[in-house]
């Protein structure tokens, strides 16, 4: 079943009590930085850190991602190396404005795999679009392999790369918002909406974690643990929705072994983009189980 990212909890991989913690809050998701939270002379020793934290650390079957330092850098290709030989198995790449970024980091991949034994294609890919060029390159962004998960934005960077503000409305992030997940439903993987600086701001929060989910977003990138209730709360369905998506899903069932072709139910017709929504819910339902 395709995972649950409904909320995915960035950690700075150099504190200890918070990369052990983080899976007191039950995020779906675990996001240890190496990248922004992490200072140029810290890089080696917070990647060492997280090295043996994932070889030790019992994470509960919460996901675990990396945001590594872009390959350009000094550390990124490090990053990788140390990570994966330590069981990491997706990889958070910042700054990815083409598909040659991703296809760089698909080759190494398989290098990586090949030396340590590791099972070919396994490591997989979330790619930040975090600038003007790799919003206008989503779409080959989010086919450039198949180890891709999902793409995700990251609207600080991209304001400051189109000369904007961020604003409360995020008026100047729609276009980039519907264009990322365009690009990854097309794909067939998740879109992760950007990061809420303000954790005081739980109202406004609120409104923009609505949003992004009316947009089709799957989930929200979270920077701090109280605003994981507010996403979970947001993004799973209500018991209402489950049972009626229950009800489609056995309207279906009985419609092909009565061997008809036209489904109704309630005296509608029952046609392909209510049954996929059903099948959505269902499986949202249970990635939070409450099904």
């Amino acid at each position: 079943m395709r995972s649950l990212r409904r909320t995915m909890l960035f950690v700075p991989a150099n504190n200890p009590n918070m990369m052990v913690n983080a899976v007191v809050f039950r995020p779906d998701a675990i996001i240890f930085d190496l990248e922004d939270a992490i200072a140029l002379r810290e890089k080696d020793s917070a990647r060492d850190l997280l090295v043996e934290a994932l070889k030790t650390v019992d994470y509960e079957g919460i996901e675990i991602l990396v945001r590594v330092n872009p390959l350009y850098t000094p550390f990124g290709e490090t990053d990788v190396r140390e990570l994966v030989k330590a069981g990491l198995r997706n990889i958070r790449l910042p700054m990815t404005e083409t598909k040659e970024d991703i296809e760089k980091l698909d080759a190494l991949l398989w290098e990586l795999e090949k030396e340590n034994d590791i099972e070919p294609g396994s490591v997989k890919i979330l790619g930040a679009i975090e600038t003007a060029k790799g919003v206008i390159n989503a779409p080959g962004i989010a086919t450039a392999s198949t180890r891709m998960v999902g793409i995700s934005f990251g609207a600080e960077d991209f304001t400051r790369t189109i000369g904007a503000e961020r604003s409360k409305g995020g008026q100047e992030l729609f276009v980039a918002r519907s264009q990322i997940v365009l690009a990854a439903a097309a794909a067939g993987i998740d879109a992760i909406d950007t990061v809420f600086a303000d954790v005081e701001d739980i109202e406004g929060f609120r409104r923009e974690v609505e949003s992004a989910k009316a947009l089709g977003f799957a989930g929200k990138s979270v920077i701090h643990p109280s605003q994981i209730p507010v996403v979970h709360d947001v993004f799973t369905p209500t018991m209402e929705e489950v049972e009626k998506a229950l009800r489609v899903m056995q309207a279906i069932e009985d419609a092909e072994k009565r061997g008809l072709g036209v489904i109704s139910l309630d005296g509608k017709m029952v046609d392909a983009p209510v049954v996929a929504r059903a099948a959505k819910v269902v499986r949202l339902a249970k990635g939070a189980k409450i099904l």
